[in-house]
């Protein structure tokens, strides 16, 4: 990570939510789901949110380091119909270690949509995918030995 990265960083990304981000289409096999609304999914506003911070973070990280989140606390308060534009605002509210919280807000131009607080933690995509790539090895080696 950068020393640019600082507390008080802020960035504002836009967005039009297609029909296919809405709460039907986040488990179509499900019966409950696909019977809900057709309005922005919270999920999706969560991922939105994480996007948004992980672009404030690019151009702060070294070559070969990305982010990852690893904590969220939002509220999701009005519903927002496909065609409509969210905006979210980030901000870098601390920085411990590799560890980066930052405070995040959605509008759709009519209500606040959500807000909260977002946490990302910094690392090495060699060393994560490493250890992602043990982890799924382990996993096949147990379903093997589950089923045979």
């Amino acid at each position: 990570m950068k020393p640019t990265l600082k507390r008080g960083l802020a960035h504002r990304f836009a967005y039009k939510v297609p029909e296919n981000k809405t709460v039907p289409y986040t488990y179509p096999e499900a019966p409950e789901i696909t019977a809900m609304p057709k309005v922005f999914a919270t999920g999706f506003m969560i991922v939105l949110m994480e996007w948004t911070c992980a672009q404030l973070l690019a151009p702060h990280l070294d070559p070969g380091e990305g982010s990852v989140g690893v904590y969220v606390d939002v509220s999701h308060l009005a519903a927002t119909p496909p065609g409509m534009t969210v905006t979210v605002d980030v901000e870098v509210t601390e920085i411990a270690g590799n560890r980066v919280a930052f405070k995040v807000k959605a509008h759709d131009g009519i209500d606040l949509i959500g807000e909260g607080r977002h946490e990302r933690f910094v690392v090495m995509w060699d060393k994560f995918n490493a250890r992602l790539a043990a982890k799924a090895k382990k996993a096949a080696e147990l379903q093997m030995a589950s089923t045979g």
